[in-house]
This record gives C-alpha cells, sequence and structure tokens, in this order.
C-alpha cells in the first residue's frame, strides 16, 4: 500500500471532506483535498480552515445511550474519527451537549491533515465534474455555482435547495449579568461547570409579546427573482418560528423550563432566551437556536430588547445562504456512488443529511467505502440498526424521493426492536436497546474490516 500511485481525491474539505479523507488516509490509500476557500470565499466562512463550522459550534447530544445524535458520536469514536477526536479536544462546557471552540478546533483537524503522510491539500476551485478516477464530493451547503450547474447537468435534475440561517455571536463582557444568570436547563451536567453551560436572559409577558411584535415586524433579507423560501425545520429563522405563532418560540428555543432565576427565583420567568459559549476563552457566545433573516440593523434593534442584551455588542450578526442538496434516493446507490457515474461518491450535507454530525459520518463512511474499493476490498454499507447505516438507508432509497427533505439523525430511522412498549413510557427501555444494538452491530462492522 505504500506503494500505491492512485489517488483518492476529495472535493471540498469541510467536516465531510476532512473526515472521508482522514479515514481513507488511515487505510492507505493517497488524498488530494481540493479546497477553493480561501482564494474562493462564501457567504459563511470566515477564515481558509478545513472543517471551519460556520453556524453554532455544537455537535449537540453527546449522549450515546438515550439519544440518536450521540450514538453516532459513539460510532465515530469507535471507528477513529478525526472530527470526534478533536471535537474531544477543544471542548466547551455545554450541559449534556458537545460544544467546541471552533477556531482551534478547525485549525487542529487542518494541522492533522496537512501533516498526514498521504495527505496533500490542493487550494483551486473544481468547477466541473471528473470523468475517471475516485473521487468523492463533499463539497456542502455552499457548493459553488459552477459545480452545482455541472452537477445537475450530469443527472439531469436540478439541485434542491432551502435556505439557511446563522445564529449571531454576542461578546460576552456586553451582557448584563444583574438580570442575566448561568444555569442549564434542570442543572444538567456532572460538573459544576457542565451545569452552568448557559447564560439566560429572562423575559416576562409583556416584554415577550412586545419582542414578538418587533421581530415581525422587522425587516428581512429580500430572496432574488425566482428564489423560494424552503427551509429545513431543524435550522428555522426565528422570525419564520414566529410566524407561525406568537407562543412558537416560548415552547422551542426560548422554553422556560428547568430554570431558577438567582435574582428573583420567585417569579417565573415567561420565556428566556439563551447563549452558549463558543469559544474557550469565554468571550464569546452563540445566541441559542437564534438563526435569523433579519437585515443588520434591524438585529440591532431587536436583540437589544432581549433583558441583559440591551448594551450587547455583536462579534458576527446573523445572516442567511443558499444551502444545496441533490435528490440522493434518485441519485446514490447505498455506496454513496453517483449511479450514473459511479467514480464519483457524494459525503456530507450535499447527500440530505442535515448538521454537522450526520455530514462528519457521511464523511467517514464515504471515505471508507472508495478506500476499500480502490484497495480492491469489498466493504458493504454499515446495517441500517446502526446509525451511520441508518443515514445512508435513508438518503439512498428509504426515503421518498419526491419529497425528499434534509434530515437529521434520529430513532425513527432506525428498524423496531421487537417486542418493545410504543409511546412515551417505553421510550428510555426503547432508546437503550436501539443504541446497544447499533453498538454491537457496529463492532461486528468494524471488526469486519481489520
Amino acid at each position: 500500500m505504500a506503494g500505491m500511485t492512485e489517488r483518492l481525491h476529495i472535493i471540498g474539505g469541510g467536516l465531510a471532506g476532512s473526515e472521508a479523507a482522514w479515514q481513507a488516509a488511515q487505510m492507505g490509500v493517497p488524498v488530494t483535498i481540493h479546497e477553493m476557500r480561501p482564494k474562493v470565499g462564501t457567504f459563511a466562512h470566515q477564515s481558509g480552515d478545513l472543517a471551519e463550522m460556520v453556524c453554532s459550534n455544537s455537535f449537540r447530544s453527546d449522549d450515546s445511550e438515550q439519544n440518536a445524535v450521540g450514538l453516532l458520536h459513539w460510532e465515530m469514536r469507535a471507528a477513529g474519527g478525526i472530527i470526534m477526536a478533536t471535537a474531544d479536544k477543544h471542548r466547551l462546557p455545554a450541559g449534556g451537549a458537545l460544544a467546541v471552540d471552533r477556531e482551534p478546533f478547525a485549525a487542529s483537524v487542518t494541522a492533522a491533515l496537512k501533516a498526514h503522510p498521504l495527505i496533500e491539500v490542493s487550494y483551486e476551485e473544481v468547477t466541473e465534474l471528473p470523468t475517471s478516477g475516485h473521487w468523492i464530493i463533499a463539497t456542502g451547503p455552499l457548493t459553488s455555482d459552477a459545480l452545482s450547474a455541472a452537477i445537475a447537468k450530469a443527472t439531469g435534475a436540478d439541485a434542491l435547495a432551502f435556505f439557511d440561517a446563522i445564529a449571531p455571536i454576542v461578546y460576552s463582557d456586553s451582557i448584563n449579568m444583574d438580570v442575566a444568570w448561568m444555569q442549564s436547563r434542570y442543572d444538567k451536567g456532572e460538573s459544576e461547570e457542565e451545569q452552568k453551560a448557559y447564560l439566560n436572559c429572562p423575559m416576562d409577558e409583556t416584554q415577550y409579546n412586545a419582542f414578538i411584535d418587533a421581530l415581525l415586524a422587522a425587516d428581512k433579507t429580500e430572496f432574488r427573482e425566482g428564489e423560494t423560501a424552503g427551509y429545513f425545520d431543524g435550522c428555522l429563522p426565528i422570525e419564520v418560528m414566529a410566524e407561525r405563532g406568537r407562543e412558537t418560540l416560548r415552547f422551542g428555543p426560548m422554553k422556560p423550563v428547568g430554570l431558577t432565576n438567582p435574582h428573583a427565583p420567585d417569579v417565573k420567568a415567561h420565556a428566556v432566551v439563551q447563549l452558549r459559549y463558543d469559544n474557550a476563552l469565554g468571550t464569546l457566545m452563540n445566541m441559542v437556536g437564534f438563526q435569523t433573516k433579519m437585515k443588520y440593523a434591524a438585529q440591532k434593534e431587536v436583540f437589544s430588547m432581549i433583558p441583559g442584551l440591551e448594551e450587547a455588542s455583536f462579534a458576527r450578526l446573523g445572516g442567511i445562504h443558499r444551502n444545496s442538496f441533490i435528490n440522493s434516493p434518485t441519485l446514490l446507490d447505498n455506496q454513496l456512488r453517483l449511479k450514473s457515474m459511479p467514480h464519483i461518491r457524494f459525503a456530507g450535507q450535499i447527500t440530505g443529511v442535515e448538521g454537522y454530525v450526520e455530514s462528519a459520518g457521511m464523511g467517514l463512511l464515504a471515505g471508507r467505502l472508495a478506500a476499500a474499493e480502490m484497495l480492491g476490498q469489498s466493504l458493504a454499507a454499515p446495517a441500517p440498526e446502526t446509525a451511520t447505516g441508518a443515514l445512508v438507508t435513508h438518503i439512498t432509497g428509504g426515503a421518498d424521493a419526491k419529497t425528499f427533505q434534509p434530515m437529521n439523525v434520529n430513532f425513527g430511522l432506525f428498524p423496531l426492536v421487537e417486542g418493545l412498549k410504543s409511546g412515551r413510557r417505553g421510550r428510555k427501555d426503547r432508546y437503550q436497546a436501539y443504541t446497544d444494538r447499533a453498538k454491537a452491530l457496529w463492532k461486528d462492522w468494524l471488526d469486519a474490516q481489520a
């Protein structure tokens, strides 16, 4: 393998492309990552680092026994994934979630990939689909217009699109701590640091209603002619949620449950805005669930109505961008290969998985599948009872192609475990059975490759 001359080419150095490169190189296959940044920038990216996190800094739940996302974390760790190993290295307090210090996280992934003897990085934009070789397209939600057009031309179908919104980031020292306080909901977490991982800004009913009125009336980003806003429900702008009903935010990202305000312990808040640390220094805080398409001036005006943020300064305001993905159930086989051009695989968000972890998970799988093929080995996709297998099964055939939309990993994608109670009462036992079964099958999948 040391003398192998064929290379695996990966277009896109995001989370999926980075993980795919690492997995393939660890199997002994030479890899070239083609990344257009920083020569060609995007609306959302701030640097030229690989694996840059452009929206939230959270990988969501890290509970591998009761949560499908946490189970996917576990599978990626078991497979020696670089994304999870680096996330653990740069972990920030976030209750039961896995949040990371995003800048050193991306810098560390970049350094590790560049230091690998079988990985090289080429900084140029790829605008056409390759006609030969071994390729993985992992260009993510911000695939360039030229490559998007080439994909559409080759597949005979237009790329689907929705719009993704980015949450604002606030300077910690500009928050009024005489109003706000630190506490995770229900004091979740094993350490005091975890139990105080979130900053809370309380609203009474009058303040909440005034905030909703301002939110609905604020100037929003306009779409170009011919564009339609088909949002993914897991990343809705707050104003879109508010348009669905005045109480929607209060039962979503602003729910006031599991919290006690030390400034007024006998007063129950009507709604609570939460912020989470965005870096290890603790100087930046991300507004949780506050993706927005409001114009910048409107954001400053509306967010200053939040108690504790009256004088807040913003390191980054929210924004909105186009997010493209392909109709994978129609176009891809269960090896993530393009049916019409099987030398090309797709990985990451462009396949129709949603979320950092899901994207990296599909990168992990694509990298292993491609490397195995190049090494003359036969490697089946993992069992659909695993988190990774459930995702790839869904996007390559489990989903209805006519209504295909981006999907997070969730237990609804898993085959049922026979003999367990349905409904809320049996949920804990059911989820434990799902994760126990998945871990055993994932170990079998890895052992078969070893």
